[in-house]
């Protein structure tokens, strides 16, 4: 690990540190850098938000797009204290960053109380065979939509 490297992971610790400190959250914590200079943090804050998916790498996505204007962060990586659960990864990979550094691992998670294996176990079942089923319903209208979108002139593909 490089020395900037170094630095911005404790940095991402020092923001997990925070939310713990003042009870925003667990025990996480995320950065995202662009060109050497951090330009996102986010601290899991599920707990102070009453929102399942406000966790660190999440908050801190939605803080650097805010500052950068934009919805992908494309040249960016993300610093984070742990690695990411299905969810984060998810919104990781539709923000497009070239990479993702962790310090724990999600058996470090586990072992803390934290345990994403069940989520990871549910995708590989099919849907019939999950605890909440995933049950598809479709309309006349709801098949319209993706027509709308492939001839609307605001489209931004992502």
């Amino acid at each position: 690990m490089s020395v900037e490297q170094n630095e911005f992971m404790a940095e991402a610790i020092k923001v997990a540190q925070y939310g713990l400190k003042n009870g925003i959250g667990g025990p996480f914590g995320a950065v995202i850098v662009k060109d050497g200079v951090i330009i996102g943090k986010g601290c899991n804050s599920v707990l102070s938000l009453n929102d399942p998916t406000a966790h660190a790498e999440v908050m801190a996505i939605r803080d650097a797009c805010k500052n950068i204007g934009t919805f992908q962060l494309d040249g960016c990586d993300i610093y984070t204290t742990c690695e990411p659960c299905p969810m984060c990864l998810g919104a990781i990979y539709w923000a497009r960053p070239n990479n993702i550094f962790y310090a724990s691992s999600r058996h470090d998670a586990a072992s803390a109380g934290f345990d994403d294996s069940f989520i990871y176990d549910e995708l590989n079942k099919s849907f019939d065979e999950r605890a909440i089923p995933l049950i598809k319903l479709t309309t006349d209208e709801s098949d319209k939509l993706f027509e709308l979108w492939k001839d609307s002139p605001l489209k931004k593909p992502y």
